[in-house]
């Protein structure tokens, strides 16, 4: 399986856009659209495009949260394409990368409290939760590096 990660342009970016969850996570995830149009408007957004071989098949935007912290704020990936292993090894990849920052101490990612799967999913990672974010509606989870 070849999974990359790809930077969004002008060329892929109505594809990141058409990408879709099922019925039942969209409760979950914030549409690729919108957050195309935050990282666009926002300094220090990055967005990254899930690709297997040629197609995109899924989507992340991460923060940097100051010099020693990296937040990521969105991970998708298209419900054709779930359960395929291809979302775990885009977060490897997307893990192995931020961890050759310098000076980076912690990585944290949010999801719905209530969402098991998440919550196992990134455990698996060494994500570790330490409570609910500032608005009180998703749990925080965060991977020391030091």
């Amino acid at each position: 399986m070849e999974v990359s990660l790809r930077p969004v342009t002008k060329d892929n970016y109505e594809a990141i856009c058409d990408l879709k969850v099922t019925e039942e996570q969209k409760q979950y995830v914030a549409s690729n659209l919108w957050s195309l149009v935050e990282a666009a408007f926002n300094e220090g957004y990055q967005t990254r495009a899930i690709y297997l071989l040629d197609e995109p098949v899924g989507f992340f935007m991460w923060v940097y949260a100051g010099s020693h912290k990296i937040s990521i704020w969105r991970f998708m990936v298209d419900q054709k394409f779930q359960q395929k292993n291809i979302g775990r090894t885009a977060l490897q990849m997307l893990l192995s990368d931020m961890k050759g920052k310098a000076g980076l101490k912690e990585i944290e990612i949010c999801y719905y409290p209530k969402n098991p799967v998440a919550k196992d999913f990134y455990a698996s990672f060494g994500f570790v939760e330490v409570g609910l974010d500032e608005e009180g509606d998703d749990m925080l989870a965060v991977l020391q590096l030091v």
